[in-house]
Parts: structure tokens; C-alpha cells; sequence
């Protein structure tokens, strides 16, 4: 695990485009954190390290948004599921075991759903307005040489 302190958004935004950069087919990145965090802030940089050219908002009211880039991104973010099942009505599985990229907003609320192999970031904010403290974890050691290379900004 890695802390790292953003000190705004442009150093968030360069994490995500890195992060976008380095994550290959069938990653699964699990964002948590407070309303105004900055989670979607980091996944259009991700979005945007990945190829994608499209403008990319959180998918709040659909749950699911795809987007096609180097490899397709799967944005959900899952803050108004109500029960767990409402996943499998998604066909979750498909996108989590799929040839894309995962990226998953509020993933605390599904976590018995999130596969073994994963990143996951957890952003709190800091002191000042645009200060914020990004811990990321991984679980394979493919993460955690996504980790180093982050380290390196």
C-alpha cells in the first residue's frame, strides 16, 4: 500500500492518466471515498490515460457507462444500488472477467463482488480544498508494479 498526497486537481488528474496508461485488459480498479472526493475526477483521467477520447461522466443514474479506447473502459458506479442482486441484473460478471477495464465508483458497496485480483484506491480529502490523500492497494503483482511506477510522479 502507498499513501500519496495530491496537493490538486492536476496532480490527480496526472495519477488517473498514468494509472490509464498502465492498466491492461481485465483490471479491475475499485474507487471509494466521500462525496467530493475526487473519484470522478481520477476516473476521466484514467478514462483519458486509456485512449478514450469521449467526455466521460459519472454513470450515477445507469450504473454502467462503456467507452472505447485502447482497450473499452467499464465506468460504473454503483452509489445507488439498493441490494446486491441489482448487479446481477447488470450482467457483472462479463464486464469484471471481460477483455476491458474496470473502473468502479463507491466498489465498498459491492465488495464481496470484486474479483481476488484488483487495485484499490481510496481517496480522502485533505487539508485545503483541493488537498487530497490517495492510498492505493494491490492485490497481484502486476498492481503492485502499477504502484511503483505511480510512485514515480
Amino acid at each position: 500500500m502507498v499513501k500519496i498526497v495530491s496537493l490538486g486537481e492536476e496532480y490527480t488528474f496526472q495519477l488517473g492518466y498514468k494509472l490509464g496508461g498502465l492498466l491492461s485488459k481485465g483490471d479491475v480498479v475499485c474507487l471509494t471515498g466521500d462525496l467530493g472526493a475526487g473519484k470522478t475526477t481520477l476516473s476521466k483521467a484514467i478514462a483519458k490515460g486509456l485512449g478514450v477520447e469521449e467526455d466521460v461522466t459519472s454513470p450515477t443514474f445507469t450504473l454502467i457507462h462503456e467507452y472505447m479506447g485502447r482497450l473499452p473502459l467499464y465506468h460504473f458506479d454503483v452509489y445507488r444500488i439498493r441490494k446486491i442482486e441489482e448487479m446481477d441484473e447488470l450482467g457483472y460478471e462479463e464486464y469484471f472477467y471481460g477483455d476491458g477495464v474496470c473502473l468502479i465508483e463507491w466498489a465498498s458497496l459491492i465488495e464481496e463482488l470484486i474479483p481476488i485480483e484488483h487495485l484499490w484506491i481510496h481517496i480522502t480529502k485533505g487539508d485545503g480544498d483541493q488537498n487530497r490523500e490517495i492510498e492505493i492497494k494491490g492485490t497481484t503483482e502486476h498492481f503492485k508494479w502499477i504502484i511503483e511506477e505511480l510512485k514515480q510522479i
